[in-house]
């Protein structure tokens, strides 16, 4: 199994950081890297997503958990597990701010093979989180 994460102490609540993260315009507007995202972030919906990390291909991903303000999860992936892919968002109070912590595992039949094709994701998940942080913040100021 292969992942990647990342963690950031937010300057501002739970309640508007998860305004931010599950505001698909805000999304792709902010700078997180995201250049495309169609689909309502809600529960149980069904999303596309284009990213810089991967230009001109669109990941098919479902809102599979999402516990308002706390948690929040994401998975895509290939027909009958052979590869998939599940991306945790977490928000937790930290005195007057928000812990963030992104996570994401790619498993299945497939993940050694694949997985190793993957590029290093860690910068944009570090872009990610720089770019929530940023926009949860600005409003807080």
């Amino acid at each position: 199994m292969r992942h990647f994460e990342v963690r950031r102490t937010i300057a501002a609540s739970p309640d508007r950081v998860w305004a931010v993260l599950t505001d698909a315009r805000a999304l792709v507007a902010g700078g997180l890297g995201l250049t495309r995202l169609d689909g309502a972030i809600a529960p149980g919906a069904r999303l596309k997503l284009w990213s810089e990390a991967s230009p001109g291909r669109a990941f098919a991903l479902r809102v599979r958990e999402f516990t308002p303000h706390r948690r929040m999860v994401w998975e895509g992936g290939m027909p009958l597990g052979l590869f998939r892919g599940v991306r945790q968002f977490t928000l937790a109070p930290a005195g007057d701010g928000t812990e963030f912590h992104m996570r994401e595992d790619f498993t299945g039949l497939l993940a050694p093979l694949i997985g190793r094709s993957l590029p290093d994701l860690t910068p944009s998940f570090e872009r990610f989180a720089s770019g929530l942080q940023a926009l949860a913040e600005e409003h807080t100021r």
